[in-house]
């Protein structure tokens, strides 16, 4: 069998390694921390979460909800280890991130047929090996960077994300709080909701606006992700913009008075100790003591201690439809794969799928000689379609949408039409999977 070597042991890498290696394949899969760590990891487990601890909805006619359960039609290494770790979120699939990430590492570490090696990799050469994917995520380091961005033709691209700050269930006045998950879903106690008046919410904006941001280096400009802006990017879009995204008070009127409030920031379950909250969509590159003045003005966190604060990271992506195949092979080299978010896909779980769909072709190409890319009407296989096909003058990160999924169904009503091609996706996943 032939010998794969993937860098990166984020969850695009740990995933492609672990479905190779359970496919019979020999893996050599590099991580360069904690050798050398980056300004978002803070442990040297694999498949670390840095932003969020959400993998999004659950619901199969939600598009994420529907390729997590393709992945896990397809044997997902990183869907088990979610299920495992899994914490109360309503409809989303939140997990604890420490269980997570231990259990991913211990995936790999009983996998007999992958090799770690805790060492960074600084070039894209295959030494001995019949294939090389790189997985190395959003935080590559900069000499990879500069040989990927060499081997592209000096046209890589790089942006700019934020992570959102966790505070300390017991420094929070519950008081001023109350526990309700949008519309009723989950079991009510999800999420803790912090209601502002429309007085409190126009202050905390001009807060927001006058606060103190990390700067930019001269050679970096902040171009980022619109689906995980900083929260202070989205108050300079108008005062009422916070109240029709991350701070939506529909669907969260106070349990006991039925009042909606003006405005509301939601804090998630961080674990299943129930020790930390996530402030949901608060993702920031204030600094740390305007982080304080700022969050400490939401009701009920004017005492809030800090278990981890906002920053700012370097989020690295490559033109994938200048560079890729629908196949996430390079175009210059078919033996030579990109695998996760560094394709141009964002989320945690679409990361993920792409480590899968990788491994799943260099399995084909190695048995076959050849590959056949799923099906687009599969949100598996819209994540190719998305890298390659998408415009290459005006290529953004996405996250698994309907807009990227081909649709097969036609004109109905829009929840009969996602049902009816949600279940046409799990039978051609399905149908697939029996077949390989």
């Amino acid at each position: 069998m032939p010998r794969i070597k993937i860098i990166g042991a984020g969850l695009a890498g740990s995933e492609c390694a672990f479905a190779l290696a359970r496919r019979g394949h020999s893996v050599d899969l590099f991580e360069m921390r904690p050798v050398k760590t980056t300004q978002a990891h803070q442990s040297g487990n694999l498949a670390e979460l840095v932003c969020s601890n959400s993998f999004r909805s659950s619901n199969i006619t939600n598009a994420v909800g529907l390729l997590k359960h393709e992945m896990t039609l397809m044997q997902s290494m990183v869907m088990r280890c979610g299920e495992e770790a899994r914490v109360p979120a309503g409809d989303a699939f939140a997990v604890d991130r420490e269980r997570f990430s231990a259990a991913v590492t211990s995936a790999i570490a009983n996998e007999p047929n992958i090799t770690l090696h805790r060492e960074e990799v600084e070039s894209l050469d295959r030494g001995d090996h019949d294939f090389l994917v790189v997985a190395t995520g959003p935080l590559t380091s900069h000499p990879l960077f500069n040989a990927i961005d060499e081997f592209l033709g000096k046209d890589g691209l790089y942006f700019y994300d934020a992570i959102a700050p966790i505070v300390a269930a017991d420094s929070l006045d519950y008081s001023k709080l109350y526990w309700k998950s949008r519309y009723g879903k989950g079991s009510g106690t999800d999420y803790l909701n912090a209601p502002m008046t429309a007085e409190e919410y126009a202050a905390f904006v001009a807060a927001l606006l006058e606060a103190e941001l990390y700067p930019l280096h001269d050679f970096e400009h902040a171009v980022h992700f619109e689906g995980c802006l900083p929260v202070e990017e989205i108050a300079g879009r108008g005062i009422d913009t916070l109240r029709f995204g991350p701070m939506k008070p529909v669907g969260l009127e106070h349990p006991v008075t039925g009042e909606r409030p003006h405005a509301v920031v939601q804090l998630r379950k961080e674990d299943l100790s129930d020790e930390y909250f996530n402030l949901v969509g608060f993702q920031t590159k204030m600094k740390v003591r305007a982080q304080q003045r700022v969050i400490r003005m939401i009701p009920g966190l004017g005492n809030a201690q800090f278990a981890r604060f906002g920053s700012m990271h370097r989020n690295t992506f490559i033109n994938g439809p200048r560079h890729l195949r629908n196949t996430f092979q390079t175009k210059k080299d078919d033996r030579i794969f990109f695998a996760g978010q560094i394709t141009g896909v964002e989320g945690y779980i679409e990361s993920a799928a792409v480590g899968l769909l990788v491994a799943r072709y260099i399995d084909e190409v190695t048995r076959h000689g050849d590959i056949r890319p799923l099906p687009y009407h599969t949100a598996l296989g819209a994540l190719g379609r998305h890298v390659a096909e998408s415009s290459p003058d005006r290529y953004q990160p996405s996250n698994v949408t309907w807009a990227l999924i081909e649709d097969v169904i036609g004109r109905a009503k829009k929840i009969e039409k996602r049902e009816r091609q949600a279940a046409r996706a799990v039978d051609s996943i399905t149908r697939l999977t029996a077949a390989s």
